[in-house]
């Protein structure tokens, strides 16, 4: 379970309707081309919370039936409708998913109980493990070392996928929890993370930079820093000129351009104007050498 998992996107139809042909080629490119460690699934970044829950059931049974066993699954559960988390986790554990993870619950204002609550239900329910998904920027949750502590008594939580830019408290989860595993979640600090130890990242530029990301972490825990750090610069250059242009479009569009039927984004998601398509394919060839 260790390694650079891409934050799989999806393919979508003009209709927002799942597009199989293009998610299947979009799960081969990672695995093929990126040639990453696994795949962290119905996240962010395959626009999770604008679908419907025969939508994921949909992207889960399509994602496994196309990478079998060739590479560890993590299936993103979360939901603030906790029935449909545990159908969820229920449904992926059938499918033999390596682990679930789940956001935590965000909008309201749930106290650290409720929290707690949340993912311990899930898991009363289902014989599989946990990795946290902490995202406070999106969610408004913020934990503590404490906090985390107590989650991780829960023997199925194994791990957190830590999207945030506190290094400090990294770096204290790191020393307090050695058996948990933690993944990086910001493509962008990852250096940053490795030298703390992490035991791999998961992110969405993976899905058109995995290759590099996979030489950053493998640098890192190698002690080649300079090299590693020259490697995160030109990543962090991809990832500004990515932002600039609009974040997953921009993705899809530069997977287009290596022949992978990336479809379009979800409403509310606006479309690409003809510029900045042109601009995003003008990214692709610049750092991927199309």
């Amino acid at each position: 379970m260790k390694g650079i998992f891409t934050a799989l996107m999806c393919s979508f139809d003009e209709k927002g309707q799942v597009n199989e042909k293009g998610l299947r080629e979009i799960v081969r490119h990672n695995l093929d081309v990126s040639k990453v460690d696994g795949l962290y699934v119905n996240g962010s970044s395959g626009e999770n919370f604008l679908i419907s829950t025969e939508q994921k059931k949909q992207i889960f049974e399509i994602v496994k039936d196309e990478v079998g066993d060739q590479v560890k699954l993590i299936a993103q559960v979360g939901s603030l409708n906790i029935d449909e988390a545990v159908e969820l986790a229920q449904f992926v554990t059938d499918l033999k998913y390596d682990a679930i993870s789940a956001v935590t619950p965000f909008y309201y204002k749930f106290d650290f109980a409720e929290i707690k609550d949340y993912y311990n239900t899930i898991l009363e329910n289902v014989d599989n493990q946990m990795i946290i998904y902490s995202i406070p920027a999106l969610t408004g949750v913020s934990m503590d070392l404490q906090q985390f502590g107590e989650l991780f008594e829960n023997e199925k939580i194994i791990g957190v996928k830590f999207t945030a830019p506190d290094f400090f408290l990294l770096e204290r989860i790191r020393h307090a929890f050695p058996d948990k595993l933690i993944y990086s979640g910001f493509d962008e600090m990852l250096l940053s993370a490795s030298v703390l130890n992490i035991d791999g990242a998961i992110g969405s530029t993976f899905n058109v930079n995995g290759q590099r990301a996979k030489q950053i972490f493998e640098f890192a825990q190698d002690g080649r820093i300079e090299e590693a750090r020259e490697i995160q610069k030109v990543t962090n250059d991809l990832i500004a000129e990515i932002l600039e242009n609009g974040l997953y479009q921009t993705i899809k569009e530069m997977l287009k351009t290596q022949g992978v039927d990336a479809g379009f984004c979800r409403k509310p998601m606006k479309t690409l104007q003809e510029d900045k398509v042109l601009k995003a394919k003008l990214i692709a060839e610049k750092y991927l050498k199309v």
